[in-house]
């Protein structure tokens, strides 16, 4: 993301925008010297003329000091009038300063636009370094990468390396691309990812995501996913569109100043005309306030400072591990009425093991064990990878074909020609298999059928995740005031993951669309301003995910499809940073509104006092500029 102007609004007031942001840091620092260089040569200039005052040549130093900071705002003004922008912050400079040339105020003129692009100067360095301030903190994509080749070690751009390609990680350095352990082992710092403090420990066989800092010893990796699409540049991806979707506040901001600048103009007009035709003092006494009140009406601090206080709150929650998709979604996050969970990888591990196995007259537990891992080969549901891991012997995929799944139902597949069905109970009896199990039995059960026959049955356990229950508690604490769980699994084995967390309601045996059916119910209950959250972290939640007021996934276990549906993703897959991201916004909303309140009430005091006289030009753009800085400094609180 270049440093696009921040308060540049989309469709709405283009003031404030007088200098181009959107250059790259190679010529940022040369143009901002050169402004510099340019402000001080007026002020000399401007020194000069007040040294000299009473001299002819004292108005020649004062027009020259006046152009040399001055003419880039001319050109703009004429710019902008041309492209039908009539009523910015240049325009208003151009016809302030200009009218004060035209009543004799030379000095005052120069003096003006010296302090404007002083102004503008420090704004656009305070904005420009907030920014980066925000970006540092998520700059976790390294752009190169130690490539192995023929027993040696090249660096070449992290954008070369090809899936399969191996990369060497040595200690201190990131992680450029997502890879397989291929050998050594080390601890990981995964902050920068997830937000947690904690390393990961990681060997041969482990999957590691890029952003990660190496911490131990070398490690050699396997290139599993390109350069762009690694979960660095996913998290950078995600992070740098936030923007595009725009908080009701930020919407505020531009509808606001579409109507205030046409009408301060308007104001500025009657101030200059009437009260001298009502004989209330000269007319070149309310041309000089009326041409004060026109440049002191830009709302620059709220153009400014509301973007800036939303990016900033963003960039705090990537640092937690929390990615956010659009500032609209931290807004809505602060109205959470109702938070709906699916349970398998969500509120549990998704990490189950094989408790117990039912085999049926003429098979054996591992014979039922086996049938089921090569019914579960190819699926990415954690209950088959448990399976599978439970499986002790080869899976030899030859003798597999015709593969179906259902989501949240099961498998069909032919094994060596002939029918298997891996699945949950109803399924196999849906498919004309007798089966069933205790209703009363807290385990996840998998039935398996091999040519039309019952083998067996497969009980697995799953535990809840360590901070679960402590993410109910605290959102009931912020104010949440209905939690729900939503899953495919049993009653049995929900209620009593539901009684444990103390979720308050529990639905059981549901299928996506089922799951589907149900958020659009809860989403009738809730108020008018509610939101309701989903939080899931697979494909069959992906429909939910995307009719929920707010899409929660969990980024670790979740699929990509998940991840790409959600409005939120949670890197660390914990749930309590559902009551952190909740806690991020509203601190951000309050950041914000105070902002919107500071800087309205101090523009329209100064407006005041400069209609009746009391405040002079050079000393209103010297408070508007400092109500700016105060904003964003406020603003810049959002990251803490």
């Amino acid at each position: 993301m270049s440093h696009e102007h921040i308060h540049k609004q989309e469709g709405g007031c283009s003031c404030c925008s007088t200098h181009e942001h959107g250059h790259e840091h190679g010529g940022e620092e040369e143009n901002s010297l050169l402004r510099l260089i340019g402000i001080a040569a007026s002020a000399l200039m401007f020194l000069l003329g007040f040294l000299s005052r009473g001299s002819v040549l004292s108005v020649s130093f004062f027009l020259v000091a006046y152009l040399c900071v001055g003419w880039s705002v001319l050109k703009e003004a004429v710019e902008n009038i041309v492209h039908g922008e009539l009523f910015d912050e240049t325009f208003l400079m151009a016809l302030a300063t200009i009218g004060a040339i035209g009543i004799g105020e030379y000095g005052e003129a120069a003096a003006v636009m010296i302090l404007y692009q002083l102004g503008e100067f420090l704004q656009d360095k305070a904005v420009d370094s907030s920014r980066d301030a925000i970006r540092a903190l998520m700059d976790i994509r390294p752009d190169t990468a130690n490539l192995y080749e023929d027993g040696k070690i090249r660096e070449v751009n992290a954008s070369e390396v090809n899936i399969g390609d191996r990369i060497e990680v040595h200690v201190g350095e990131r992680i450029p691309l997502d890879g397989v352990v291929e050998n050594g082992s080390s601890s990981l710092n995964t902050s920068a990812l997830t937000g947690e403090s904690l390393p990961q420990e990681v060997s041969i066989g482990d999957l590691v995501k890029s952003g990660c800092v190496n911490l131990g010893g070398t490690l050699l990796l396997r290139v599993t996913t390109p350069f762009g699409e690694d979960s660095a540049s996913k998290i950078l991806a995600l992070v740098e569109h936030a923007e595009e979707n725009k908080a009701e506040p930020e919407k505020f901001i531009t509808r606001f100043a579409r109507i205030y600048t046409p009408v301060v103009v308007v104001l500025a007009v009657f101030l200059a005309v009437l009260p001298p035709l009502l004989g209330i003092g000269t007319f070149s006494v309310f041309l000089n306030r009326a041409l004060n009140f026109l440049v002191i009406s830009c709302p620059c601090a709220l153009v400014i400072s509301i973007p800036l206080t939303f990016f900033s709150g963003i960039g705090c929650a990537s640092h937690n591990g929390i990615l956010i998709k659009g500032s609209n979604y931290l807004e809505a996050l602060t109205r959470a009425e109702i938070a709906a969970f699916d349970k398998t990888g969500t509120l549990t591990k998704g990490e189950f093991s094989v408790s117990e196995i039912v085999a049926e007259e003429g098979y054996s537990r591992e014979s039922v064990l086996e049938l089921a891992a090569y019914g579960e080969s190819q699926s990415n549901h954690p209950l088959a990878a448990s399976i599978c891991k439970a499986c002790s012997g080869e899976i030899d995929r030859g003798r597999l074909s015709d593969v179906h799944e259902i989501p949240g139902r099961g498998v069909k597949a032919l094994l060596d020609g002939k029918e298997l069905i891996v699945g949950k109970p109803d399924y196999l009896v849906e498919s004309g298999v007798p089966c069933r199990i205790s209703a009363a039995h807290a385990a996840t059960a998998v039935c398996v059928a091999y040519q039309g026959q019952l083998c067996g049955t497969i009980l697995l356990s799953d535990l809840p995740k360590e901070d679960a229950k402590q993410a109910l508690s605290a959102l009931h604490n912020l104010g949440v005031e209905r939690t729900v769980m939503l899953t495919g699994d049993r009653a049995a084995v929900a209620e009593a993951v539901g009684r444990e967390l103390g979720i308050r309601e529990v639905f059981s045996s549901l299928l996506p669309e089922d799951k589907l059916s149900k958020v659009e119910e809860l989403m009738r209950d809730k108020s008018t301003k509610g939101v309701l959250l989903y939080t899931g972290d697979g494909i069959n939640d992906t429909p939910v995910l995307a009719e929920a007021d707010i899409g929660i996934a969990m980024g670790g276990l979740g699929t990509d499809a998940a991840m790409e549906a959600a409005d939120i993703v949670i890197m660390s897959d914990e749930p309590s940073k559902i009551a952190k991201a909740i806690q991020i916004s509203r601190k951000t909303m309050r950041i914000a509104k105070q902002n919107i309140v500071f800087s309205i009430a101090v523009k329209g005091i100064i407006l005041l006092l400069s209609g009746f006289g009391f405040v002079q030009l050079w000393a209103a753009v010297f408070a508007d500029v400092g109500v700016c800085m105060l904003a964003i400094l406020n603003s810049l609180r959002a990251m803490r």
